[in-house]
């Protein structure tokens, strides 16, 4: 080829050079069989320590100590969702065998008609996040987005024993979730009070990247207070331990081993770690956890004002030394600020004893406040600090969190159909009366039995098969081993109550 014989030098070159380091290899060769047969070969001594390795050698430490007491309380979750149908228009008197001949076979799920709508069966959602155990007798901490829309939950500890997961309640708005299995004696990991860490601070990633197995990082914590994802309510710390997708609500821990925050989220332009990761801290995480598993939901404190960050112009405006706090722009008539004494104008630089950096800030410290709590509030209006009390009250229209079946499967009841607890806010959200006792419906896949037989978002489910339902849990039992495909489920909507027929038996 042209190529080749444009450069016979090279060519030949590289031949030279291999038949050079041939020779070189049969020399050593011929050398050292000559040495061998006039001296005997000393024996091989190498040197063994059976020693462990030192926690401090030579100044470098080994955090093996902190990863065996950790390991153990990180899990891998596993979720899969149900296969969607994808539905499709067809042209009114479309005829494929027009185009492929007329041997041709129509598909099945074209065979219902030449017009209107045409379904197709995707295949089934898989994935694989990670969690943490924090009781011993199954709580499980992890993100939102890793068992959202999920119909089994599959959870597997490092001994390899493997349980059905339930959620007991997901909360969006921080991208916090808790699973819950039926086991005891678990090996739950402490809390740290994440306050109190440190730009600086040495820190472990433990999770399940790319489920390959657990994997473990290290780095340190590279900024605290970030704000990255669009939620209502974030206040990541930042790390450079290596975390990739399948990190999710995995444990960040500090060198004492203990829980420090919950991964959540990358930054990176490939997909991949690229040095920037961000946690959920303890301390929002352990509000939000203790909400959804207390009361099935997340109560968030109200304070009535429209607020904006400082800038070094407005700062200057309102006679500020530097920009922190949050510039109060707007009172909401009626409201716990507006009763104590906050006016357009004001900038809130303490809320319950805690400086106020930004609004972003101040909504995290509202929002974490129990309502009907009275709390001391500081602002500066007109150059001088006033202190004010107020009364903080809970947040309206805040959404129930969902709650799912454990290990909702094909042969469950209700197949695709998510319930939640009817509780104070939801009663006045859906007008429910004080003497209805049920369980809300939060979700109905559209594809499902329930949601042609009339079961919808919002219904109040009070009988399945005559049994009564007090709550979310008593639906889910009710579920989970049916005598029958055939469920009759009594329902509250609209105000009134009706029965309605589920035959799973058609389902698919």
């Amino acid at each position: 080829m042209k190529t080749s014989s444009s450069h016979p030098s090279i060519w030949k070159r590289t031949a030279v050079l291999g038949s050079v380091c041939a020779l070189s290899v049969s020399l050593v060769a011929f050398t050292a069989a000559k040495d061998a047969s006039s001296t005997k070969a000393e024996p091989l001594r190498i040197q063994v320590s059976d020693a462990p390795l030192s926690t401090a050698a030579r100044g470098f430490p080994s955090f093996a100590p902190v990863v065996k007491a950790v390991a153990p309380s990180v899990v891998k979750i596993a979720v899969s969702s149900e296969a969607k149908v994808s539905r499709m228009e067809m042209p009114e008197g479309m005829d494929l065998r027009r185009f492929f001949g007329p041997g041709f076979q129509m598909p099945e799920e074209f065979q219902q008609g030449q017009r209107g709508q045409q379904q197709r069966r995707m295949p089934r959602e898989q994935g694989v996040g990670s969690g943490i155990i924090v009781t011993k007798d199954g709580y499980i901490l992890t993100n939102n987005h890793v068992v959202d829309n999920a119909n089994t939950i599959k959870v597997t500890l490092t001994d390899g024993r493997e349980f059905n997961g339930k959620v007991i309640g997901r909360d969006p708005k921080t991208d916090i979730a808790v699973v819950k299995v039926e086991a005891k004696d678990l090996p739950a990991m402490a809390f740290a009070d994440s306050d109190k860490i440190e730009v600086g601070d040495m820190v472990l990633a433990v999770g399940h990247p790319f489920g390959i197995g657990q994997t473990v990082t290290t780095g340190i914590i590279s900024a605290k207070g970030r704000a990255t994802m669009g939620l209502d309510y974030e206040d990541f710390i930042q790390t450079d331990a290596a975390i990739n997708p399948g990190n999710s609500g995995g444990a960040l821990v500090d060198v004492e081993g203990r829980l420090v925050g919950m991964n959540t989220a990358i930054l990176s332009r490939s997909g991949g770690n690229q040095g920037i990761g961000f946690a959920v801290p303890t301390n929002l995480a352990r509000w939000v956890m203790e909400g959804l598993v207390n009361t099935g939901r997340v109560e968030r404190g109200f304070l009535g004002v429209n607020i904006q960050d400082l800038t070094q112009q407005l700062a200057q405006q309102f006679k500020m030394d530097s920009a922190k706090g949050a510039l109060v722009s707007g009172v909401s008539p009626d409201s716990p600020a507006e009763k104590a004494g906050v006016k357009s104008g004001d900038v809130i630089t303490e809320f319950n004893g805690k400086p106020v950096s930004d609004s972003r800030h101040l909504k995290l410290q509202v929002g974490s406040t129990t309502p009907g709590a009275a709390v001391p509030m500081n602002v500066l209006r007109d150059g001088k600090t006033m202190s004010l009390s107020v009364t903080v009250k809970e947040l309206p229209g805040d959404k129930v969190a969902d709650s799912t079946p454990a290990a909702d499967n094909a042969d469950d009841a209700l197949h695709g159909v998510g319930v939640s607890d009817l509780d104070k806010a939801t009663r006045e959200q859906l007008k429910v009366p004080s003497q209805i006792k049920g369980a809300v419906v939060s979700s109905v896949e559209e594809d499902s039995v329930a949601y042609d037989a009339g079961l919808r978002q919002g219904d109040v489910i009070l009988e399945i098969n005559r049994q009564p339902v007090k709550n979310a849990e008593q639906a889910t039992a009710l579920c989970a081993k049916p005598e029958s495909k055939i469920s009759l489920v009594k329902v509250w909507s609209s105000g009134g109550s009706r029965f309605i027929v589920i035959d799973e038996s058609k389902a698919g």
